[in-house]
């Protein structure tokens, strides 16, 4: 499921941010992605994976790595 899961983040990533690419760690910032979309980000993958990413947890997500590991511990807790 790891792969699969870190492909569909990278597809929202890349949707949101409407840019082909999302490498693995390089940080957002360097892909011009701002606060806002940063937010948006975090509400669909909210959505797609239906789990909740509290507001301390967002300085934690970085990078598509940093986004991976995070959903990938909620949905491990929540099975």
């Amino acid at each position: 499921m790891s792969s699969a899961l870190k492909n569909k983040l990278r597809e929202i990533i890349c949707e949101v941010a409407e840019i082909d690419e999302v490498p693995d760690e390089t940080p957002f910032q360097d892909l011009g992605i701002d606060s806002m979309m940063a937010i948006e980000i975090v509400a669909d993958v909210e959505r797609t994976y239906q789990l909740s990413i509290a507001e301390d947890e967002l300085e934690s997500i970085t990078d598509l790595n940093s986004v991976h590991a995070l959903v990938e511990e909620k949905l491990a807790a929540a099975a």
